[in-house]
């Protein structure tokens, strides 16, 4: 298992998250997603997947849930 950090801005409510899990999920291999939604600032969320990330797929991944990674 691997663990991905990231730091996604521009989430304001549930279904911000939502979005953002919704489209983190989609990627081949990933098993978990973790957000700590900080309303209008930057969130913490934790990805658990069962290979390494490619880190253009993820960024991808959250500009089509129409966040930004920090």
């Amino acid at each position: 298992m691997t663990t991905t950090e990231l730091r996604i801005t521009g989430m304001t409510c549930g279904h911000c998250v939502a979005a953002v899990t919704e489209e983190l999920t989609a990627l081949e291999g990933v098993t978990d997603v973790s957000v700590d939604l900080v309303a209008g600032g930057t969130s913490p969320v934790t990805v658990t997947s069962s290979a390494p990330l490619d880190p253009s797929q993820v960024a991808a991944a959250v500009d089509e849930a129409g966040y930004s990674l920090e």
